[in-house]
């Protein structure tokens, strides 16, 4: 390190914030400053950041708003004494960079590059301390491979119910040739029947693997699926919002395609019990439980009349069941099609029709449109054995359950509604409770009434006895049931990971370890094939010759060495769910993470990141985590202690108003009363912080306004403004280049942090950020004046020392606590007592420069330097507060003559009654104010006041 000389710290006195920015940046990157180890003897502390994905805009300023919070944290972590891993990385597969490739034929893969250029510049210019010798990026075939790997072991495991975990897939074909499926406890299809070991032995092979990828954790089915015909791909549920795809607004339909699901839903009950384990949102947690969605109650078979198939559904109040009186079925069903009668069939297929333009989320959401079509059949009543019609309705869905409700109007709302819009008898079955206008369902309070042998008792009694009595007749079973469904997993795109399968028999087959990575594919168009199958289908490349085993040409396939492989590619979660054990260990070629790496960071200490990720990412990695902890290839069930949301910093919208019709625009504060006015986005980087557009920089910005007529008030032209989510499409957005170049990364970094709590969502206000710049600038004064170094080595005044202390001990707390909107404050409020005090100590303003440091880094390393230091800051122990300093000795007395301050008088809590009196007769004002009259009396309150009576 290059330490200043002292003529060079006289001739440096002004806060030259872009030099010094630029110096220490290339200093930490030339020493590799933040670079972690694997092997010390430190205690360590993993902190990590959601790795963004790199679009084409870059970062604007509230995208660091997380980043500059974790690297707060993982600076004071290292004056702490810790041995840090703060990385960094790209989630760089994504739908955004094939659109452009599909528009412009440009391939992804180069786009991305130039993006994650553009990212890396912004990430570097803010000074974040990460370990950039560990960066990844999911689009790498060197990470990928092990997202392939870990795709592979899900296929070849299943999930046992008596061990509570998954196993080898050849353990269970080792139970299925001794005992068929009669003594297997494991998660499979609903559609499995029982079979024999003899059975299972005179399967094929073809059929015996087909019958496997009902028990596989990773398996292909014919599912109904979330299809964007647009985007021309499958969508999961948490990647549409109102209806419509998350990407682009496109419209979302249901379709039944052939796809690569994960089994999920078998690790529901640990998923739940997993969030009592971790330090994460209580908000986020709730949004898990929903998600998973825990119900239990009773499965309940009721037979079709005149068909040899039952209908099972799922409620949690089998209590209620001699209040049935219809029955609803999700419109996709199958089995819908089946049992449909001949004069109902065209009434049934048009309102499937229309149910496949809603997605579920819409069905789920109107509760105002009550619709439903008769099927023409029925089924028996378990115990009574009436006659109950099937209806079809939308508010069923076939994924949720078993896709069919057993309707108790008088119970349920939403039955009450459907039976009352379609005139369908609603028994009462409740004692003392009237229907007549709404459903009872308060459930605590229930007695039941006209039921048989549940006649008279109450809920819990009810829900035992009605299990027993089903389970004993055979059409029934007491049971848990969870909302959680299989996560699809195919993506009908090309910029992904491709699937390591091939298909023989059209049956998946997997590749090998020793085959991995299976490289995505050169492909001359983006777009689905004429045919309508995914883009991979355009690659000439893309068969496995098992006997060479490798990638050949299409035209080789035989189906007999050379095999077609699979077309989809993997979702955007895939490489996500995982990526933070590839940070342990990120050159290691073989294998995701070695086990000491792995041994050592053992899970993150400390994850930041939106909970608009809560029951995607958040969900599918806990997932991946419990899967590979069952395998022992991780030693916890939970990758993430501690989790902190930081909230969303939004825009400030400007908008100019326009008379509809014309192209005139009146001033914000020149519309007349109750005149309508169209409002239209403008940059807000046209208009300055009073509110005032440039008006010939906005005509020149786009073609609709260069024409316009704007109307002014008092010479200038008044936006409107609205707070909103910050984004490219309401131009609202502010670049964190500007702000560097104009204020430095210092202060954008510090306001940041000074607009509000963490997790809370706040405004940006640019005119906010100079205060911020000021208070850098105001401590660079308590080393510098405009001629001068200031610092000297004499003693701290007891004051300053009880000043620094304070700040010291706030300011640990309130890091320790995430409060860095408060630690702002706290230093500002240091440095204007010390400047108050023009105190120059060094024993002051060296421990200050240390507070400052996770918040100001290369100001603090700048200043460091100068103090005399040899070595970064970076590692130097933060400071401790000592109590003894925060211990008042003196007391300023407000000093009274016959009842009247008149002036304060600061004196030591030591002194008894005479001392105190002794210095205040001896202070030259007192006998000013006695006017050469004797004190009658002395009221002397200790550490409080002084009165003197004459």
């Amino acid at each position: 390190m290059c330490l200043s000389t002292s003529s060079n710290i006289i001739k440096q006195v002004g806060y030259d914030f872009k030099n010094i920015e630029k110096k220490w940046q290339a200093y930490w990157a030339k020493n590799q400053t933040f670079k972690a180890s694997n092997h010390s003897e430190k205690p360590k502390f993993y902190i990590l950041d959601m790795f963004p994905y790199p679009s084409g805009a870059g970062l604007h300023v509230g995208h660091p708003l997380g980043y500059i919070a974790s690297d707060i944290y993982a600076r004071f972590k290292r004056h702490q004494g810790f041995n840090v891993l703060h990385p960094q990385g790209y989630d760089s597969f994504g739908l955004p960079a094939e659109q452009y490739a599909i528009q412009t034929g440009q391939h992804p893969a180069k786009t991305t590059q130039e993006n994650i250029d553009r990212y890396r510049q912004q990430l570097d210019q803010m000074g974040f301390s990460f370990d950039w010798s560990r960066e990844v990026r999911t689009s790498e075939p060197d990470f990928y491979k092990w997202t392939q790997w870990i795709f592979l072991l899900l296929f070849d495991h299943y999930y046992c119910k008596n061990t509570d975990k998954a196993q080898p897939i050849s353990s269970l074909i080792a139970l299925f040739e001794k005992h068929g499926n009669n003594k297997v406890n494991a998660v499979c299809d609903s559609s499995v029947e029982h079979f024999s070991a003899e059975q299972w032995r005179s399967m094929t092979s073809q059929q015996q693997q087909h019958l496997l990828l009902s028990y596989r954790l990773a398996y292909l089915s014919e599912t109904e699926v979330n299809w964007c015909a647009d985007l021309g791909t499958v969508l999961a549920n948490d990647e549409i919002i109102n209806g419509v795809s998350e990407r682009g607004g496109y419209p979302v339909t249901k379709k039944k395609m052939k796809q690569w699901s994960m089994r999920i839903g078998a690790y529901a009950e640990r998923l739940l019990q997993g969030l009592n384990q971790i330090d994460w949102p209580e908000s986020l947690k709730e949004m898990q439980r929903n998600w998973i969605g825990k119900s239990i109650g009773a499965k309940v078979f009721f037979q079709i009349e005149g068909h040899n198939k039952k209908i099972e559904v799922f409620t949690t109040r089998p209590d209620t069941i001699f209040g049935v009186t219809f029955m609803t079925l999700a419109p996709e069903l199958d089995l819908v099609q089946e049992i449909t009668q001949p004069e109902q069939r065209k009434a049934v297929e048009a309102y499937i029709q229309e149910t496949q333009k809603r997605t579920q989320r819409e069905r789920m959401a109107d509760v105002k449109n009550i619709t439903g079509v008769f099927t023409g059949s029925y089924v028996l009543h378990p115990f009574t054995q009436e006659r109950i019609p099937i209806w079809i309705g939308d508010y069923v869905l076939a994924d949720y359950g078993t896709g069919a409700v057993m309707a108790v109007p008088c119970g349920d709302q939403r039955d009450y509604e459907f039976a009352k819009e379609f005139n369908i008898p609603i028994k009462n079955i409740f004692q003392g409770v009237s229907v007549e206008k709404e459903a009872f369902e308060d459930k605590g309070s229930t007695i039941i009434d006209h039921s048989d042998f549940l006649t008279g008792l109450a809920y819990k009694e009810a829900m035992q006895s009605v299990i027993q009595a089903l389970e004993k007749k055979g059409c029934g079973e007491g049971t848990t049931n969870y909302r959680l469904r299989d996560a699809i997993f195919s993506r009908q795109r090309y910029w992904g990971e491709p699937i390591p399968m091939y298909y023989k028999d059209q049956l998946p087959q997997p590749l090998e370890l020793k085959h991995l990575p299976l490289h995505l594919p050169e492909v001359e168009k983006y777009l689905p094939t004429p045919e309508g199958a995914p883009p991979l289908g355009n690659a000439p490349y893309w068969a496995w010759d098992t006997v060479n085993e490798k990638v050949v040409e299409n035209s080789r396939i035989d189906n007999k060495s050379v095999f077609p492989l699979e077309l989809n590619t993997m979702p955007g979660w895939a490489g996500s769910s995982w990526y933070f054990y590839r940070y342990m260990d990120a050159s290691n070629s073989d294998t995701f993470a070695g086990k000491e790496a792995v041994k050592y960071w053992k899970e993150v200490d400390l994850y930041l990141g939106g909970s608009e990720h809560a029951t995607g990412h958040l969900l599918y990695s806990r997932f991946w985590q419990k899967f590979l902890y069952d395998l022992e290839l991780l030693p916890v069930e939970e990758y993430a202690k501690k989790l902190i949301n930081q909230g969303m910093i939004l825009g400030t919208s400007a908008f100019v108003y326009r008379k509809p019709g014309t192209q005139t625009f009146l001033s914000k504060d020149a519309i007349p009363e109750g005149v309508q006015m169209e409002p239209i986005r403008v940059d807000v980087n046209l208009v300055n912080s009073a509110d005032e557009l440039d008006i010939e920089a906005v005509k020149q910005w786009q073609p609709q306004f260069q024409n316009a007529d704007f109307e002014l008030k008092n010479g200038v032209y008044k936006v409107g403004r609205e707070v909103e989510k910050m984004s490219k499409s309401k131009y609202n957005v502010v670049n964190p280049d500007a702000i560097c170049e104009q204020y430095g990364a210092d202060t954008l970094r510090m306001y940041e942090m000074f607009l509000g709590p963490i997790e809370q969502a706040k405004p940006w206000n640019t005119a906010g950020i100079s205060g911020v710049h000021n208070f850098l600038k105001k401590y660079w004064r308590l080393f510098y004046d405009d001629q001068e170094w200031l610092v000297h080595e004499q003693q701290p005044s007891n004051k300053e020392l009880k000043i620094l202390h304070e700040t010291i001990k706030k300011i640990t707390f309130d890091i320790e606590h995430f409060s860095f909107n408060t630690c702002i404050s706290g230093l500002m409020i240091c440095v204007n007592e010390l400047t108050t005090l023009k105190c120059h100590s060094k024993a002051i303003l060296s421990p200050l420069t240390l507070l400052l440091s996770p918040f100001a880094p290369h100001l603090a390393e700048e200043i460091w330097e100068r103090l005399g230091n040899k070595t970064d800051i970076s590692r130097v122990e933060f400071p401790v507060f000592e109590e003894g300093y925060l211990v008042e000795d003196t007391k300023n007395y407000p000093v009274s003559f016959n009842g009247k301050m008149r002036f304060t008088l600061e004196l030591s809590l030591q002194l008894d009654q005479k001392g105190i009196q002794e210095a205040v007769l001896n202070d030259t004002r007192t006998s000013e104010y006695l006017e050469g009259k004797t004190p009658k009396k002395w009221i002397i309150v200790p550490n409080k006041i002084i009165n003197i009576v004459f």
